[in-house]
């Protein structure tokens, strides 16, 4: 039997198969996502298969390996990102004598809790983050962090910290009467998803991490230091420049003096320069769209202050090595793990590292990404990595009402 299997791309269009030429007049083609691809259809063995799958890609052999099981039939996972969907609720939790934390819910109100931590710090949450959950099956929490998005105070450093952030996110569950729940969170998203985790283990359901950062000195150095103007000089020159050369000796400490000055309009020079050089380095190829976002004076002070802030203080964590130390804490958790290949941001020595650490996650090196949760191939397996816990909790409902 001859199959032909039709992946789409940008740019073009192209057929695999395993031996002879494919007429496509004759032979039927299947979606990139293998969704219409027959239940009936069987392989002789995941190992000539696997060398089948060789020639056509590394992407399309973790596709497959989600699907299979040892050479029996495909079973379907989605890596589609779902439709947009709006909060069936929102509202705002005042967690401190300073702080008002805005959060949303969509999707099922009786579903499977899951909620969604984003990045920065500082960064906020967005329409678009909901779209990684299957809204039928998952009731979805998104909240914007302290200083961040609808938050208030905005851009406000005062009582803020992860051990606040860890704290509030309990206050939420408890406001919201969740017993426990799913983590899901991308660059800092990882690190307080990790953080919170650790210290309620027994709150976690499952958790998904993607463009891991551990908020290390190293980290840190590489991207805000000059490491990472090796690969981008153009971008890293505007941020540079901003500052004067008897102050490049430190670019934390120089921005986190003009994030903090007494003139709004310091302020938001370099909330700028900061927020455009990482909106620069976050994807693989430039996206525009994205680069504007640092000329959004509100956007660019929360995401610039709170983040310098954070980094400024090493996280608020005892060590540096303080997230690996207490990897045995979550693993009993399911995790998946993704991580762009060519991440910029949060380079992939930290996945690597948590993974060496926590071999027990399943670990998702997309070959064509860097950091952005929205670029194609990541999003595909987020949405995988959600379709897999989904599928336990399923199989633990049945178990448990049988």
């Amino acid at each position: 039997m001859r199959l032909g299997f039709k992946f789409a791309s940008k740019s073009n269009t192209f057929c695999a198969h395993s031996s002879l030429p494919i007429f496509p007049s004759s032979v039927p083609c299947f979606s990139r996502s293998f969704s219409s691809v027959s239940k009936n259809i069987t392989f002789p063995g995941k190992k000539n298969l696997s060398l089948w799958v060789q020639r056509v890609g590394y992407k399309t052999e973790t596709q497959l390996s989600d699907k299979m099981e040892s050479g029996k039939e495909i079973q379907e996972i989605n890596r589609s990102l779902y439709a947009a969907i709006e909060p069936y609720s929102t509202g705002f939790l005042k967690v401190s004598d300073v702080h008002t934390i805005y959060w949303e819910q969509s999707g099922n109100p009786n579903g499977y809790p899951v909620v969604f931590l984003h990045g920065g710090p500082g960064g906020g949450t967005s329409p678009s983050n909901r779209r990684f959950f299957d809204p039928e099956f998952y009731r979805i929490v998104l909240f914007d962090q302290r200083g961040a998005g609808k938050s208030t105070p905005h851009a406000c450093l005062e009582e803020n910290t992860t051990w606040d952030l860890i704290d509030d996110i309990e206050k939420l569950r408890e406001h919201l009467q969740i017993p426990e729940w799913q983590v899901f969170g991308g660059s800092w998203g990882s690190t307080l998803a990790l953080a919170y985790s650790e210290s309620h283990p027994d709150k976690v359901t499952g958790l998904v991490l993607r463009g891991i950062f551990l908020l290390r000195k190293k980290e840190i150095d590489w991207f805000y230091e000059g490491g990472a103007a090796a690969i981008y000089p153009d971008a890293w020159e505007p941020f540079r420049d901003l500052i004067p050369e008897n102050e490049r000796e430190s670019f934390i400490t120089a921005y986190h003096k003009r994030l903090n000055s007494d003139d709004l309009e310091i302020q938001y020079a370099a909330a700028r320069a900061w927020t455009k050089w990482e909106m620069m380095t976050a994807h693989l190829l430039p996206n525009e769209e994205n680069i504007k976002r640092g000329d959004d004076d509100r956007f660019s002070l929360a995401f610039a202050r709170i983040e310098n802030h954070y980094f400024v203080n090493k996280g608020f964590f005892p060590s540096d090595s303080f997230l690996l130390d207490n990897v045995d804490k979550i693993r009993h958790i399911n995790t998946t793990i993704v991580q762009g290949r060519y991440d910029v941001c949060c380079p992939m020595m930290s996945a690597w590292d948590l993974h060496k650490a926590f071999p027990e996650a399943d670990f998702k090196v997309v070959p064509d990404a860097g950091h952005s949760a929205n670029e194609p191939g990541i999003a595909a397996e987020l949405v995988a990595a959600n379709e897999k816990l989904k599928n336990l909790a399923k199989n633990k409902t049945l178990k448990y009402e049988s």
